[in-house]
């Protein structure tokens, strides 16, 4: 299975979004560079926030968009192109409204399940839909028409603490990850119960 060579962080950029919960992801990378000693930079060639970093003994590309949510595509098809680096060999962490908060999974492939950010990259590398996933538990408002509301709302103070400890855990199942174990990967992630 290839490696992992880049990891993208979804959400959307401005001080409006920074604690909303559609940006999840984007929390992931912004404490994997702070944990590898940097901090993201804006990088105009790739439409986003910018570091490379080392982990577990490999070079990483971090990018979090500064496109919006919808236009996401567009920051990872720019990475992809720059650094020549294939599909099938990023992770691209995200909110899921189908997983609780506190919970997390790794998926390879499949289809967007409506998540506007990962429509957008799948129509932009192509309909390539071999990347990885890391989707974070946010849960679901219950009443679809809530949905938009929900995700750029901000979680309450347990509904955090839930959603930063899947997080920690998705950081400590990384290396596993990016050394190509995603079985060891995934039955870690997978049982853990925040």
């Amino acid at each position: 299975m290839p490696q992992v060579k880049a990891i993208i962080g979804l959400g959307n950029p401005g001080d409006d979004y920074a604690e909303t919960r559609h940006n999840a992801g984007a929390w992931l990378v912004e404490i994997l560079a702070r944990q590898a000693g940097t901090e993201l930079r804006p990088e105009k060639k790739v439409l986003g926030l910018y570091a490379k970093v080392m982990l577990d003994g490999h070079d990483l590309h971090l990018l979090e968009p500064t496109t919006f949510m919808n236009r996401s595509g567009a920051a990872v098809a720019a990475l992809c192109q720059f650094y020549k680096i294939a599909p099938d060999e990023l992770l691209v962490a995200h909110d899921e409204l189908d997983i609780p908060p506190g919970a997390a999974r790794y998926k390879q492939g499949g289809g967007h399940g409506g998540h506007n950010g990962l429509r957008d990259i799948i129509s932009a590398l192509g309909n390539d839909k071999s990347f990885h996933r890391l989707r974070i538990g946010i849960g679901h408002p219950g009443d679809s028409r809530q949905v938009t509301n929900y995700v750029l709302g901000r979680p309450g103070k347990a509904e955090l603490g839930a959603i930063g400890g899947a997080i920690g855990e998705c950081l400590a199942t990384l290396p596993l990850a990016i050394n190509g174990e995603w079985a060891r990967a995934m039955s870690r992630l997978h049982s853990f119960k925040g």
